[in-house]
């Protein structure tokens, strides 16, 4: 059913948003599930000066859980090995630095950590910050990505939606995620400035979300681009699909924006 003077140029037009924007948003959560990998690895490693800290479950508040991760490596562990191409002298193949490691060394058993965390999938990486065990770690991990640990932890809840939608070519410009980013409060987490920059109406739709890929943006990759391809392909949209994302007619005015589009 198609509202009256509906064209079907208009539904294509609006799918081709729609495409353009999944793909904007998953270079953007490619860099933050990067940015959250480094920072847990390089803090657990150097802080308590082991490459192989998350095999410890002292570390980890659930045992249950730690012992589901260890599954998870060891499972991705055993693919790669069966999986490893024999590669002739003339080949071209390449072996990855986890396969690497699995064929070169007969101790420790998994891998460190820094190539641990490659085994996981964005929700796997978040559920293994959760389940650190010392507050002290979650708050040293977020802070290097320019937050809290409690936001980290909401923000991430939320990628992982987001990211399984753009994974299955499912519409998100006004599409209903169920779990949003917490609001931070903390002035040191870079976010909206104006009063009135996130309205109440809005907490509910897409814009607080790109306003949180942002936010760790300016913290991991501060020359970034993207702010300002969020503008170009959003900026001639209706309001039709503006609203449809929670985002004010004005959002460009906010300071937040501005210096990366200005």
């Amino acid at each position: 059913m198609f509202r009256e003077g509906t064209a079907f140029d208009d539904v294509l037009d609006l799918y081709v948003f729609d495409r353009a924007l999944r793909l904007l948003v998953m270079d953007a959560l490619e860099r933050v599930e990067v940015a959250v990998r480094a920072a847990m690895t390089d803090h657990m490693s150097t802080t308590y000066a082991d490459p192989h800290w998350y095999v410890d479950a002292r570390h980890f508040g659930d045992r249950g859980k730690h012992s589901g991760l260890l599954e998870i490596v060891r499972g991705t562990c055993d693919e790669r090995l069966r999986g490893t191409p024999d590669a002739g002298e003339d080949s071209l193949v390449h072996r990855s630095a986890l396969e690497h490691y699995l064929t070169t060394y007969a101790a420790p058993e998994l891998p460190p950590s820094w190539l641990m965390v490659e085994t996981l999938t964005i929700g796997q990486l978040a559920s293994a910050y959760r389940n650190l065990g010392r507050r002290a770690d979650r708050t040293a991990v977020a802070k290097s990505l320019g937050l809290t640990a409690p936001i980290l932890e909401s923000w991430l809840q939320t990628y992982v939606r987001v990211r399984n939608v753009c994974a299955h070519h499912g519409r998100l410009w006004n599409v209903g995620l169920g779990v949003y980013p917490a609001i931070p409060s903390s002035p040191t987490i870079s976010w909206l400035v104006g009063p009135d920059a996130l309205p109440e109406r809005s907490r509910k739709r897409l814009y607080p979300v790109l306003v949180s890929l942002q936010s760790v943006l300016d913290s991991v990759s501060p020359h970034s681009s993207w702010a300002r391809r969020l503008h170009d392909l959003i900026g001639a949209r209706p309001p039709m699909n503006l609203a449809g994302m929670g985002i004010p007619e004005q959002w460009v005015d906010d300071d937040f924006w501005r210096r990366h589009i200005v």
